[in-house]
């Protein structure tokens, strides 16, 4: 997917920034996990990179705030995304 696209989608369906998202990929498995706009969102964006922070780490980020629990993905190796209807407070 290109950014334009994702962009799309995460400012149509995400208006809450602590909502999960399914993330299928072209050649790795599905994962689910929360985008992650930090200071360098813009210029990864740019790029087509995303942080995003894992589902097996949403507990840790939740309570820490921490930026290094989250990884990098390249948007090109999308393939769909679906808004994951699990909110956290």
């Amino acid at each position: 997917m290109n950014s334009e696209d994702i962009q799309k989608f995460l400012d149509k369906n995400l208006p809450v920034e602590n909502e999960c998202v399914q993330i299928r990929f072209k050649q790795r498995e599905t994962i689910f996990g929360l985008f992650v706009r930090d200071t360098d969102y813009a210029y990864l964006r740019a790029k087509n990179f995303w942080r995003i922070v894992p589902q097996s780490k949403l507990d840790a980020y939740r309570n820490s705030k921490d930026g290094n629990l989250a990884r990098i993905f390249n948007g090109a190796e999308f393939t769909k995304l679906t808004t994951y209807k699990e909110s956290f407070d």
